[in-house]
């Protein structure tokens, strides 16, 4: 999950102004561009020069907005619906109890509003070795933000060792989901499948022959 500036994350602050609205507006066109030209010739074949024609953009623009053409695939509003999920949640709440409602959110959000593309970037994660090693480039993102809030509700130090071991096997247990979901042919419930995988990180793995 790569942090995008989203709408969704400034729902209950002040409206942007014009130029950040044009910035918005021109992310969403560059993606949009993106998005269909892949699902019309593959993500191979869809070059820069192509995404700006058809979003109406200089390839600059492009460039200005996404360094590199995997960004604008894994970019999504994820990582702002997450953080603001966590920290509505009680203070009290044990963390466990928190990440798994703020993470049950980001999933319904992403699997509700943005149904087929979230399916389309999920697969591209499981069969483009680039857009996977972006991903994991890009990790430390979800990572930061995830220790944040487990340093927030521990009240141990966000740089402390412990809270960078759990927060990037969180991160990195989320991108396993994803590529698990998409390999699987998105049969599978993708909520489902993020409580199997916090299951794991918080109790160890299961015994053989045990539900």
């Amino acid at each position: 999950m790569t942090a995008a500036p989203s709408p969704h994350s400034r729902a209950d602050g002040p409206r942007p102004g014009l130029r950040e609205r044009k910035k918005t507006r021109t992310r969403q066109a560059i993606r949009a561009a993106t998005y269909g030209l892949i699902q019309e010739q593959g993500y191979d074949a869809t070059t820069i020069e192509q995404i700006a024609d058809r979003a109406e953009v200089s390839p600059s623009t492009v460039f200005r907005y996404f360094p590199v053409k995997e960004d604008i695939v894994l970019t999504d509003a994820y990582d702002p619906v997450l953080a603001a999920e966590l920290a509505a949640r009680p203070g009290d709440e044990p963390w466990p109890t928190a990440l798994r409602h703020a993470l049950r959110r980001a999933v319904e959000h992403g699997v509700g509003e943005e149904a087929e593309l979230t399916r389309l970037r999920t697969r591209l994660l499981a069969e483009v070795p680039a857009v996977r090693a972006r991903m994991l480039e890009s990790m430390s993102v979800t990572g930061r933000l995830l220790g944040r809030a487990l340093a927030d509700r521990t009240g141990l130090d966000p740089e402390g060792l412990e809270v960078r071991v759990l927060s990037m096997a969180l991160a990195g247990g989320l991108m396993e989901v994803t590529r698990y979901w998409a390999e699987h042919g998105h049969e599978e419930d993708l909520a489902g499948l993020v409580e199997r995988a916090l299951d794991v990180l918080e109790h160890g793995l299961p015994t053989p022959g045990k539900s």
